[in-house]
């Protein structure tokens, strides 16, 4: 039994996830005075936050076995949908977050309509969208940022309580109903199962568009999300917002455990896959790595990442038939 649950461990990545981010957390420790300094703790805390929704927004499609490229392209639409309604408009703060989070939702909504009625892959759909909205968002804004945000909107991303960023906090909270929503609601069930074994799930009376349109609508809704934390942060709604996303949406995802094939995500695994990310990301700079080899490593990392995924599920595939 005690060998059993051993193997359990290993098998969900978490544990080799964890001990990876103990390694890395103690060789910058060491090769960095700065590291372990209040301000940087803070930083991080704050970015890892930031990185935990990004990946997100993506693992939630993943685990149906769909991808979506434009995470970041929402975020950005999000982002100056907010930025226009305060700065220009001076709606309410509660009222332009609303419709940000709205705008996140129709173009899930959007994308998953598409991919499923009109059987189109995700990766096309999502690769066409990208462009579509960013498009939408340099045309509207001509590429200005909206600067005047009000300090109440910048409590949550600028705040912190015994040197623990609010971000974090809020991070925490929403993995906390991440966990519950995949463990305990049948809604979360059901998108376990479409990205385990569509037929299987289909001949079970899932309606497996339904599914895959709710997670494409979840990834928009947590990609906007994103982009209003984002502004709270940094006290500005740039249209550049997400230009970065895509890449750290996949890397934190796949770190985390999600699965390529689907079926597979956990909330833990999230929070470590978005530690790892930025753990490599600061201690590049406190190490004063150049800042143009930064991409190498990133995309070297998501390889790294991507052949970890496969030895898992190998892994597991042989672990299921033994």
């Amino acid at each position: 039994m005690r060998k059993s649950y051993l193997k359990d461990i290993l098998a969900s990545g978490n544990f080799g996830l964890f001990a990876a981010g103990l390694v890395l957390f103690a060789v910058i420790s060491i090769f960095s005075s700065s590291f372990l300094t209040p301000f940087n703790m803070y930083t991080i805390g704050r970015t890892l936050s930031l990185y935990a929704f990004i990946g997100l927004s993506q693992a939630i499609v993943l685990v149906v076995g769909d991808m979506n490229l434009s995470v970041g392209a929402i975020g950005g639409l999000a982002t100056i949908t907010a930025g226009y309604l305060i700065d220009i408009r001076h709606y309410p703060d509660w009222l332009a977050v609303i419709a940000a989070l709205a705008v996140g939702i129709l173009c899930g909504a959007i994308i998953g309509v598409i991919t499923t009625k009109m059987g189109i892959n995700a990766f096309i759909v999502t690769l066409a969208t990208s462009f579509i909205f960013t498009g939408i968002n340099f045309g509207f804004t001509q590429g200005f940022s909206f600067v005047n945000i009000p300090s109440s909107f910048t409590l949550l991303g600028a705040g912190r309580v015994i040197g623990i960023p609010f971000l974090f906090i809020f991070l925490l909270l929403c993995l906390i109903i991440i966990f519950l929503f995949f463990r305990f609601t049948v809604a979360g069930r059901r998108i376990l199962a479409v990205g385990e074994n569509p037929e299987a799930a289909k001949f079970s009376g899932i309606n497996t568009d339904k599914i895959k349109i709710l997670s494409h609508i979840l990834s928009g809704f947590i990609a906007a999300l994103a982009a209003i934390l984002y502004i709270s942060r940094m006290g500005t709604a740039s249209p550049v917002t997400g230009q970065d996303w895509l890449i750290v949406s996949f890397a934190v995802a796949i770190i985390g455990g999600t699965a390529l094939s689907g079926g597979t995500i956990t909330a833990f695994g999230l929070l470590l896959g978005a530690i790892i990310m930025v753990m490599i990301k600061n201690g590049l700079i406190l190490l004063q790595v150049d800042v143009y080899w930064e991409q190498a490593f990133l995309g070297l990392l998501i390889l790294m990442a991507v052949s970890i995924d496969r030895i898992r599920t190998v892994y597991n595939q042989r672990r299921l038939l033994s």
